[in-house]
């Protein structure tokens, strides 16, 4: 039986791989516990593939799953999930930014009732141009969302296997899987954990992912709060908006009545009528929203059981997370 997965998704990493596998191997060895590798190459141009095809003649205890393109971290973490065997899973980049002396940390960190566990780089060593949209993205989910961890994007975190088990990651949405996990009840943590600097590679991350964070922020709130009743979000926003463009034209209209005309206020009618529009636009599109949710959905919820009691079951399992 393995008791902890390390799941690595790899892109473009060759000058790190061998070191990562040295350092992961001694700390691993450390823990007096059974484990396994799982590198999962996302399509790599370089010679990642070839450098874990030599780890995994050389180390028993890891495994080489292989894209043949480039599906992004999502997709390696996901398939990783699906591999991994172990109770808990733990998730670092290739990179060696992450340190995997952390790792026992964060195990320790779950064996005290977590179910999932994020890093912290509470002094992380990257350029201002990283660093800061970072704090802004960081702060604004934590606010949106109601997760009060400090890095959401921490490559390096542990998870029991029924939380990954739970979760779906596809897209880029794998920088949110604590708050989905969050959201459907899971005890969620983190620890303070050392950050280096690049040394070797390129970083696989351009301006338009601060841009792209937001969107996926976005839409984390709907499949979070949402999915289930459209009308909500659509129709609070819809409202607003007709109201906004109500008491704009009520105002043009008491200009008209009082001074015989509206001063002149041409761009605000414009603006109050599109409001209008805006508004109930998006009303509707909450209620062709229900209708589909109602007509996809036939009473099939997905909802997290923690446990289940039943007579009818020989085995009685009282933990739902073990059936």
């Amino acid at each position: 039986m393995i008791e902890i997965s390390i799941v690595i998704p790899v892109f473009d990493e060759e000058g790190s791989l061998r070191e990562l596998h040295s350092k992961l191997t001694r700390v691993l060895g450390g823990m007096n516990r059974s484990y396994e590798l799982v590198f999962v190459d996302d399509g790599s141009r370089d010679t990642s593939i070839e450098i874990l095809s030599e780890i995994f003649d050389a180390d028993p205890f890891s495994r080489v799953l292989s894209f043949r393109t480039n599906y992004g971290k999502s997709a390696a973490l996901s398939v990783g999930f699906d591999e991994a065997r172990g109770d808990i899973i733990v998730t670092i980049d290739a990179d060696l930014q992450d340190d995997p002396e952390e790792i026992p940390r964060l195990v320790e960190k779950i064996d005290e009732g977590y179910d999932l566990v994020s890093g912290w780089k509470q002094s992380r060593r990257d350029p201002m141009t990283k660093t800061i949209p970072s704090k802004v993205f960081n702060t604004v989910t934590k606010w949106v969302t109601g997760l009060k961890i400090h890095d959401m994007n921490c490559g390096l975190k542990a998870y029991r296997s029924y939380v990954t088990g739970h979760l779906k990651v596809y897209g880029q949405l794998h920088r949110f899987l604590p708050v989905f996990a969050h959201k459907a009840g899971f005890r969620v943590g983190e620890v303070a954990v050392k950050h280096h600097p690049r040394v070797h590679g390129k970083t696989k991350y351009g301006a338009g992912r601060f841009l792209h964070g937001f969107l996926d922020l976005l839409t984390v709130v709907l499949l979070t709060g949402y999915t289930t009743s459209p009308l909500h979000f659509f129709g609070t926003i819809g409202i607003v908006f007709s109201l906004a463009g109500f008491g704009i034209n009520c105002y043009l209209s008491w200009l008209r009545l009082t001074f015989g005309n509206i001063q002149g206020k041409h761009p605000l009618l414009m603006l109050g009528v599109l409001l209008m529009i805006l508004g109930f636009q998006l009303i509707s599109t909450g209620l062709v929203a229900e209708f589909i949710v109602r007509i996809g959905h036939r009473g099939r919820d997905e909802y997290s059981i923690k446990a289940r009691l039943s007579h009818d079951d020989e085995k009685g399992s009282r933990n739902g997370e073990q059936d």
